[in-house]
């Protein structure tokens, strides 16, 4: 499993596009995050990504984001 911090580039896809943005936070416990309730704990977290070209939150599984070179 893929692990990221706070600062890392990276990009995901959304509606057919790729997306590039930052990882904001790890998220490692239940909790409401980008407009949604967010299931997530120590051994399944997600990570909370901001798009660097809307500045939109969006929050994804660590297998959904790829880190940029």
């Amino acid at each position: 499993m893929s692990e990221f911090k706070k600062g890392d580039k990276v990009t995901w896809e959304s509606h057919g596009n790729t997306v590039k943005g930052t990882v904001e936070e790890k998220i490692t416990s239940d909790t409401e995050a980008a407009g949604r309730t967010v299931r997530a704990s120590k051994d399944d977290p997600q990570y909370r990504v901001v798009s660097d070209k809307s500045g939109n939150d969006a929050v994804h599984k660590p297998d959904s984001l790829k880190k940029k070179s």
